[in-house]
């Protein structure tokens, strides 16, 4: 594959170009779902592992940190074969030394963090969705750097009325959260006021 073909490649992803994605799929899943069932586990994994490192590879290219020293398709494939195995160890279903292939790239440690990093907001998005109106809107205005005032004259309420459901919202999300199974797979590795941060 020439400079060019990877060059239409970054730019479909970035826009997201329908049919840029669908042949990079199509180059790409097959090979990975392969590696993934022959390591503990199933085509729907493979799915969800590409979704995961696609959205790796997007943040990578928004914010232009992406170096690579092979074909974008070699490096997809690390960066899935590194989700995998971060999956793997968090569950303790198979020893991930020698006995998995590796593929070295020098950036593997922040791979292995941005990683981390996406399970923590996919797990933050996946219960944000299920507050209602309300919470949403007022979190999402705090998170957007609003003040409480800012976000009472927006919403039409008083300060006061602002900062209690502001707290009644972040301790619902909270508790769905916790409640999540994932949330202990990830607590194995991390702090566990990690994910409340995102919402202090």
């Amino acid at each position: 594959m020439g400079y060019n073909d990877e060059i239409k490649i970054f730019n479909g992803i970035l826009k997201g170009n329908e049919k840029v994605l669908k042949d990079f799929y199509t180059r790409n899943f097959t090979v990975i779902n392969s590696f993934i069932i022959k390591n503990s586990g199933t085509e729907r994994d493979s799915e969800d592992i590409f979704q995961d490192a696609l959205i790796i590879l997007y943040q990578k290219l928004k914010s232009d940190s992406l170096v690579i020293n092979c074909s974008i398709h070699t490096y997809f494939y690390g960066v899935c074969k590194n989700i995998w195995r971060t999956r793997l160890r968090k569950k303790s279903r198979i020893s991930c030394g020698n006995n998995v292939d590796d593929l070295k790239l020098e950036d593997s440690t922040n791979i292995i963090n941005e990683i981390e990093q996406s399970e923590r907001e996919k797990l933050f998005r996946k219960h944000f969705v299920n507050l209602n109106c309300k919470c949403k809107q007022i979190l999402s205005l705090f998170l957007e750097g609003k003040s409480m005032r800012e976000i009472g004259l927006i919403t039409g309420h008083s300060e006061g009325y602002v900062r209690k459901k502001k707290f009644e919202s972040k301790k619902q999300l909270l508790k769905m959260i916790e409640n999540d199974s994932l949330f202990s797979e990830l607590m194995f590795i991390s702090k566990p006021e990690v994910i409340s941060k995102e919402v202090s």
